[in-house]
């Protein structure tokens, strides 16, 4: 669990800085600053997320824990489905893909608070 987490937290983080390198030099001149705005809030809890994903996988490589595998799944569908529907948002300007962005934000404090879980029942070295 601990490998595939930390490959996706890589994977996930590359993307965060290509996604924003993107927003930056090749979409402000094709979308609104609203757009540009929502694109931005992506990115932010993209790459903060994937940084959540790698300190997960770095834990459950000392002590893994169902609660970090479900810590990290969580960060990841977090991810996908609130950033993923910010992205697509901005880019296509369907507001209606602005009611799965809740969602994401619900998997983003699940993954928190199964991380919180995984620290408290951790025991000391």
């Amino acid at each position: 669990m601990a490998r595939r987490t930390l490959v996706l937290a890589a994977v996930l983080g590359g993307l965060a800085v290509l996604t924003g390198a993107f927003g930056a030099h090749g979409l402000r001149e094709r979308l609104s600053p609203e757009a540009l705005a929502w694109w931005k809030t992506a990115v932010e809890y993209h790459l903060a997320h994937a940084l959540a994903l790698l300190g997960t996988g770095l834990l459950a490589e000392r002590a893994p824990s169902r609660a970090l595998a479900v810590a990290a799944v969580a960060f990841a569908v977090g991810v996908l489905l609130f950033s993923g529907s910010l992205y697509a948002l901005a880019w296509t300007g369907v507001r209606a893909l602005g009611a799965v962005t809740p969602f994401g934000g619900l998997a983003f404090l699940g993954g928190w608070g199964a991380l919180a879980v995984a620290a408290a029942r951790r025991r000391p070295a």
